[in-house]
């Protein structure tokens, strides 16, 4: 099973499972040989890495959505109490002219 770990959730918290900080010192440094007990910490390492630095782009995606989201609520809100505006005055209207009519048919 090929898991990645997460921040919260490390593969493992044995330290010999992960990768080294520094190199050792048997190791010469740049060498390509991969250490077979740290290439999968590496990589999650690495991806633990690039998901801190997309943290904050996250959070002000969330934050431009719920802004967005209050913004057409509110938007919303105004056109739905214009429209009630607007119904009362056309009834209102409406009253006028049915007595306007009433009167005149009564006279």
């Amino acid at each position: 099973m090929n898991i990645t770990g997460t921040i919260d959730r490390p593969v493992t918290h044995d330290p010999t499972k992960q990768a080294p900080m520094k190199p050792t010192p048997d190791e010469p440094m740049g060498s390509a040989t991969a250490d077979p007990r740290t290439t999968g910490a590496n990589d999650s390492r690495q991806n633990r890495n690039r998901e801190m630095q997309l943290i904050p782009e996250a959070l002000a995606r969330a934050h431009m959505h719920d802004q967005l989201r209050e913004a057409d609520v509110r938007r919303r809100a105004s056109h739905l109490a214009t429209a009630r505006r607007m119904q009362r005055r056309a009834e209102r209207a409406s009253l006028r002219a049915r007595r306007a009519l009433a009167m005149a048919v009564m006279q």
